[in-house]
């Protein structure tokens, strides 16, 4: 069992009266890659801000190993962080940079030369040195930021969404290399982010937020398998979830029909919300199964279709490199393996039914990122005292 290297305890942050954490309690343990993932406004940059210093929180205490260092100010922590926008000095060169750090904690040059040359090849830059910021493309940019980060030997480095401002492709390599350099550093990394391909992909801890609350903690493997309410289940991948009754251990119904299942210790007769996987269906002849309807949807894409099917007026989403054609007739076929029951809860009922998919796709993404691009502008309002002295991210 690893040490817990950092402890948020009982921590409460409001902002104008609102209440952006509420008796929040976190441990995170000696060499972890821990992903805060949840939507905009669930708190986890705050939380993150409040391990760093920033904020100090209204409530509660953050502890370094067993230190309080609740009162204790960012540039004395031993944390660094990356933010999105990198925080680099324009006016020096990517050698400067790295050892800026360095030079304010009184390290000799001969050290700090030593040192920068080591990260340089960590982050795969060697022969970069005197080249000027400007000169470097998005991802060059970020590698720097990582590199004058762990020049100063953190025990934790804090990377607040540093991939939101890359183009897809480079935003996937540069996963990979961010897993990589925290498996050979061994530093502990915090990281947040809304993607949750990209916390799947990365994590060795996964901690899901909505409301200022943890919804659940777990490996990315527990987390999309064992979702632990509708909200998760929703948030992590795709999801029909539907009403259900479970009457007895192993035995549920839904869709109008009794299943068994691979779930028990809910009670008999118990009212749960069921989980079905996209991916999990499989399409097969109509009368030869129980569970049928008409494919309302189809999108190719790339790997596999995604199918849109109406089953007595709860439209489910299958993925399936088979493809179906709107109008279609066709059976979905289930194991007990594919059923994941769970407790109802607050958000029972909120997410599971692709009736709108089809229709307000369109018009729910530009609203949701119309109010992104807002979050956007008002955490760069705020953050940009923070990102702009080095002081806080030494």
């Amino acid at each position: 069992m690893k040490n817990t290297i950092i402890t948020l305890k009982d921590i409460t942050v409001s902002y104008d009266g609102e209440q952006v954490l509420n008796d929040f309690n976190l441990e995170i343990h000696d060499g972890e890659f821990v992903t805060l993932l949840g939507p905009s406004g669930c708190g986890k940059t705050t939380a993150l801000r409040t391990i760093a210093g920033f904020i100090k929180p209204d409530k509660g205490d953050v502890f370094f190993y067993e230190k309080n260092i609740t009162d204790l100010p960012p540039h004395k922590r031993e944390v660094n962080t990356i933010f999105q926008k990198y925080a680099l000095f324009p006016h020096l060169n990517v050698y400067e940079n790295i050892a800026f750090g360095m030079r304010l904690k009184g390290r000799g040059e001969k050290e700090i030369k030593q040192t920068v040359q080591q990260m340089l090849a960590k982050v795969n830059l060697t022969g970069y040195a005197h080249r000027g910021i400007s000169q470097l493309s998005g991802g060059q940019q970020q590698r720097v930021a990582i590199a004058r980060a762990l020049a100063n030997e953190p025990k934790v480095l804090l990377l607040d969404e540093p991939l939101g401002a890359l183009d897809l492709k480079l935003r996937k390599d540069m996963q990979v290399e961010l897993k990589k350099l925290q498996q050979e550093t061994g530093i502990t990394f915090v990281f947040v982010t809304h993607d949750q391909e990209e916390a799947l992909s990365m994590s060795d801890t996964v901690v899901v937020m909505d409301g200022g609350v943890i919804q659940q903690i777990g490996t990315p493997t527990d987390i999309y398998n064992e979702p632990r309410n509708a909200f998760v289940a929703d948030f992590i991948g795709e999801s029909n979830i539907l009403d259900g009754i479970m009457l007895e251990d192993y035995s549920v119904k839904f869709a109008g029909h009794i299943f068994r299942c691979l779930d028990g210790g809910f009670g008999r007769n118990t009212p749960v919300d069921v989980v079905i996987r996209p991916e999990d269906i499989k399409v097969v002849e109509p009368d030869s199964t129980r569970i049928t309807g008409d494919v309302t949807a189809v999108t190719f894409k790339g790997v596999h279709y995604e199918i849109i099917v109406d089953v007595a007026g709860f439209k489910w989403m299958i993925q399936s490199t088979e493809c179906c054609n709107v109008g279609d007739r066709i059976g979905l076929s289930l194991t007990p393996n594919d059923i994941h029951v769970m407790h109802k809860s607050e958000y029972s009922g909120m997410f599971g039914d692709y009736s709108t998919f089809s229709d307000e796709m369109g018009e729910d993404m530009a609203i949701s990122e119309e109010a992104n691009a807002s979050e956007r502008d008002q955490e760069s309002q705020e953050n940009r005292t923070e990102a702009e002295d080095p002081a806080h991210e030494i």
